[in-house]
């Protein structure tokens, strides 16, 4: 850490400290002078004026410590008429107590301070004076311990706050590694599971054939090992390593050819182009993503089947349309799983609309348009 990082962490402390320093110098100052003004016992009247003034100086650190002795200090000075002030000190005193104590336990020390006070001036001064200087100290001593009390509710709330946000940024942040695990994990294993399958078919029948679905099982397998690595980089690194650029519009056609290799022909149609200005490379992954999944279903729970995907881009938006022909039967087994879910989470970030379902005349389409402008 750099000497004016460590600066400005400190600056907040030092200043408190100075604040409280500067109080207790003052009262204690303020103190001595009234015991000169007074005729105040000496040398009991200084001590009493250390007594007020000089706790102030730790009262964050031991607050209910300092309250006890300040209010004290200053109500025997009352018997003594050596106070000429409305406790000062006190309610410097108090304020730390109600921020730093539980209700219950600084209500305690506002009502036994308070009963203190009332006692002291009602045997300091005469009747009915002393009626009127303990109802001002008093109300004094209440707006005090309001002022303090409402300070630590507002600090209480303030960390709360801070703890609910960073509860929710946690939270956001898993569901999106569990989404780019998801969408790149369930693409390449169904890839290789629709290949390896076909591998196994044919591969004494028909060898040659068996041995592309093996290239294509090879190809796949390291490509989402290259990407499982940058993802794992990302999570283990603080600084985060080199990454390569992420995927978007431009890498659609490379997800097509593999969709092929895996027996689903895609017809792309790209509609203003792959990089128009102001498209957003989150916008362009989230559209990516959107068609990779989809393909995946498709190869998952419709092949053998066609599949036509369209890429419209305007300036304020991109509108993906992935629909294809097949017959609806399912050709791995297991049940439905989260991909729609994450289609419709990464569209909702940006506050687009997403639909899914079957078509009239057989197949699938799913239509997502995600707005940027």
């Amino acid at each position: 850490m750099t000497a004016p990082h460590r600066l400005v962490k400190w600056l907040p402390v030092a200043y408190t400290i100075f604040v409280d320093v500067a109080a207790a110098v003052a009262a204690t100052l303020v103190y001595s002078t009234f015991v000169e003004i007074t005729d105040g016992p000496v040398p009991f009247g200084y001590f009493l004026a250390f007594l007020v003034g000089v706790p102030l100086a730790v009262r964050r650190k031991w607050p209910p410590a300092v309250f006890m002795v300040v209010v004290v200090a200053q109500n025997t000075a009352t018997l003594l008429h050596i106070t000429l002030e409305v406790y000062t000190p006190t309610l410097f005193a108090l304020y730390m107590v109600a921020v730093a104590l539980p209700r219950r336990r600084s209500v305690v020390a506002l009502l036994g301070g308070a009963a203190l006070t009332g006692v002291a001036v009602a045997f300091a001064e005469p009747w009915p004076d002393n009626l009127g200087i303990t109802a001002t100290v008093w109300f004094l001593m209440g707006a005090t311990w309001t002022l303090g009390w409402t300070m630590r509710v507002r600090r209480a709330f303030a960390v709360r706050a801070a703890a609910e946000q960073a509860e929710h940024a946690l939270t956001e942040e898993r569901l999106r590694i569990a989404r780019e695990l998801h969408d790149i994990v369930a693409h390449s294993l169904t890839m290789i599971a629709v290949k390896a399958g076909i591998a196994n078919h044919v591969a004494e029948e028909q060898p040659a054939e068996a041995r592309d679905a093996l290239k294509v099982i090879e190809t796949t397998s390291r490509a989402t090992l290259v990407e499982m690595r940058h993802l794992l980089g990302v999570l283990r690194s603080p600084d985060g390593p080199e990454l390569s650029p992420v995927p978007g519009l431009g890498d659609l056609s490379g997800l097509v050819e593999r969709a092929a290799m895996a027996g689903v022909p895609v017809t792309l149609t790209l509609m203003g182009g792959t990089r128009v200005p102001g498209v957003p490379d989150g916008v362009g992954l989230a559209v990516y993503r959107i068609v990779q999944e989809s393909v995946t279903n498709v190869v998952k729970h419709a092949a053998p089947a066609e599949c036509t995907v369209s890429i419209a881009v305007s300036e304020v938006a991109v509108v993906v349309e992935v629909v294809d022909n097949g017959p609806g039967e399912r050709v791995l087994a297991g049940g439905g799983g989260h991909g729609l879910a994450g289609m419709r989470e990464r569209v909702a970030m940006y506050g687009g609309s997403f639909l899914a379902g079957p078509c009239r005349g057989g197949g699938f389409r799913v239509v997502a348009e995600v707005p940027f402008g």
